[in-house]
């Protein structure tokens, strides 16, 4: 225990015992004086030490070595309970679950598919009976309902100034197959995420990213509509990938968990070339969350960290820095390009160009043609009768009528009408 017992001969009227350590100052054991020895005894040698003194300085040195245990036991409990970075109890991706079921049952209700629409599949749902498969492959409502609840429609988002449908879109859903593996993807991957870094930064990476994402399929789609959460989604899976990135030093494993994420996200994105799956959603959400990542999921050093909850007295390595170098740059590099980006963005969205006519090859992205399925849609056919401003079209294929206001004379427009009404 690095300490050394030093003991005299004993005067004839009390026996003293110090125990002296050289790392622990003045640190002695003074037992109580012991009576006169015997007159009896003729021997000038040194009486031998009484057994009761030992006695109690084995009982102080065991009572030493229990505080010891004791204090290890302590601070390896707390050791134990240290984590270094909070983790947050979830309750926005549960709440954003919630809120899309919600959304897609009232969607369902103004749908009233036997009163507006019939033929409808389940018709003993009532009013909540879904459009046939023909009409809607995904067991749910009409285009035309989801355009009244708020579905991307570029058409009114360029000529009537709604850009807020960038934003609802991404709470419709076409069907219950469509809701259903959505919300699926939400809680394995949004839980684990908003428990990490909480439901702020979760919920900002989150609605940004499917703003982004709708940003982008209104650059390239311009004659459907567009409705789902998976641009979010995907923006869930570029911030892990960026987190990952950003805070690499912090992880085991880490060259196992980014090749693991990155097989994920390119079956998810290979998905997306199918037809009628809107891809260019899914790459703008992906670019978005991967980018808001470095901005919003940045962890300070492991070092910084331990060193700021090391109890007094420790000894912990000096960190100065609470973040490495490398992601200080990422995160201006990002914050940059976002805010370029989405400014480059809406002003060409709002000026009508479709960014098809400058990349012939990017439709490709979200579809790709093979023997087995086309990506053009057929062409539409309408008759057509105005009156001033007011458009009357009848589609040819289905015999389905509508009345439109034009707010000018452009035959892309008409052109886009005939397509929706037709669809």
């Amino acid at each position: 225990m690095g300490r050394r017992e030093s003991s005299s001969s004993p005067p004839t009227d009390q026996i003293e015992i110090k125990v002296h350590t050289s790392r622990r100052g003045d640190n002695s054991v003074h037992p109580d004086s012991v009576g006169p020895t015997p007159s009896t005894t003729a021997s000038s040698q040194p009486q031998p030490q009484p057994q009761p003194h030992r006695h109690r300085h084995r009982q102080g040195h065991g009572q030493r070595q229990r505080q010891n245990r004791g204090t290890a036991a302590a601070a390896a409990a707390s050791r134990a309970e240290f984590r270094p970075f909070r983790r947050w109890a979830p309750w926005l991706v549960p709440t954003f679950v919630v809120i899309n079921f919600v959304v897609f049952v009232i969607t369902m209700y103004l749908n009233n598919c036997p009163e507006n629409s019939p033929p409808c599949v389940a018709t003993f749902f009532g009013r909540f009976a879904f459009q046939t498969f023909k009409d809607n492959p995904l067991l749910g409502p009409s285009s035309t309902t989801l355009m009244k609840m708020g579905a991307l429609e570029v058409d009114k988002v360029v000529h009537k100034h709604q850009a807020w449908r960038l934003f609802t879109c991404i709470w419709l859903h076409a069907g219950v197959f469509h809701i259903l593996a959505n919300m699926l993807s939400l809680i394995f991957i949004g839980i684990r995420l908003e428990q990490e870094f909480g439901f702020v930064r979760i919920g900002l990476l989150y609605v940004i990213s499917g703003f982004g994402g709708s940003l982008m399929s209104a650059l390239f789609i311009q004659s459907r509509i567009s409705v789902g959460a998976s641009g979010a989604l995907f923006g869930l899976l570029g911030g892990m990938l960026s987190e990952l990135i950003t805070n690499w030093t912090i992880y085991a494993n880490k060259l196992a968990a980014l090749l693991t994420l990155i097989v994920i996200i390119i079956i998810n994105l290979a998905v997306g070339i199918l037809p009628h799956v809107d891809n260019f959603a899914h790459i703008g959400g992906f670019l978005s969350g991967f980018l808001l990542g470095f901005v919003f999921l940045i962890r300070p050093q492991f070092g910084w960290v331990s060193q700021k909850n090391s109890p007094p007295g420790s000894i912990a390595t000096t960190v100065k820095s609470k973040h490495k170098t490398y992601q200080y740059i990422l995160w201006v590099l990002s914050v940059i390009i976002l805010v370029v980006g989405y400014t480059a963005g809406l002003i060409t969205l709002l000026r009508g160009t479709n960014l098809n006519d400058y990349c012939s090859w990017c439709q490709y992205m979200s579809c790709v043609p093979t023997s087995k399925w086309k990506c053009k849609a057929d062409k539409m056919y309408c008759e057509s009768t105005q009156i001033g401003n007011q458009l009357n079209l009848t589609c040819i294929g289905n015999g389905r009528s509508g009345v439109y206001l034009l707010s000018d004379n452009n035959a892309s427009q008409v052109e886009r009408l005939c397509t929706r009404l037709c669809n």
